[in-house]
């Protein structure tokens, strides 16, 4: 499929997006050239919140890439995200809705975390991880802009590689019955009461 392999960070196909750095920082770097890079840090969320969150952004999109419709999953999104139009959306989700894929099984998988959420240095919540499923998993990466005191999607990423393990080429042999005379009697003569009477009665 054309879109297993392919990045799809919606927020950032536009050539300048002001959400992606804010004026403060951008004057900021020019200004303390010698200060040193900010690192990430841990982000206060509980698991049920990354679960919203995840759950919440994968499944718009996959009602957008079923529908065609992608003004709910726009309007979801941050500012920045919201840079691109309904029409734009579709052309970047292409090749996932022509593939026919389908992102439904999120509802119920539990995600694992590859990146566990952190906050970077522009303000913005970032994590990614993949929801296990045999033939194909889904591996995402996902980015939310703080906007009036939510998290609000600014990109995702979403592709789809062979989950792991496969299922067996061939079908397994069927069991074989077995005979009553190769039947292990239990170990004990308290649950084998056949042969506790046998014992008695001799």
């Amino acid at each position: 499929m054309r879109s297993k392999g392919r990045i799809l960070l919606a927020a950032l196909v536009l050539a300048a997006v002001p959400a992606l750095v804010p004026p403060v920082l951008a004057q900021t770097s020019k200004t303390q050239k010698s200060a040193k890079p900010q690192a990430p840090k841990p982000a206060n969320i509980d698991r049920n919140g990354v679960l919203i969150l995840v759950r919440s952004s994968l499944l718009a999109l996959d009602q957008a890439n079923k529908t065609g419709n992608y003004t709910v999953l726009r309007d979801l999104g941050a500012p920045g995200f919201q840079a691109n139009n309904a029409a734009k959306l579709a052309e970047i989700f292409a090749g996932q809705r022509n593939d026919g894929i389908d992102l439904g099984g999120v509802a119920v998988l539990e995600p694992q975390l590859t990146l566990l959420p952190q906050i970077e240095p522009n303000g913005m919540l970032h994590m990614a991880g993949f929801f296990p499923s045999v033939p194909m998993q889904v591996n995402f990466e996902l980015l939310f802009a703080p906007v009036d005191r939510q998290w609000k999607v600014f990109g995702v990423s979403v592709a789809l590689a062979k989950g792991s393990p496969e299922a067996p080429a061939t079908e397994p042999e069927p069991l074989k019955p077995v005979s009553s005379s190769e039947i292990p009697d239990p170990p004990t003569p308290e649950v084998n009461p056949k042969r506790l009477a046998e014992q008695s009665s001799k």
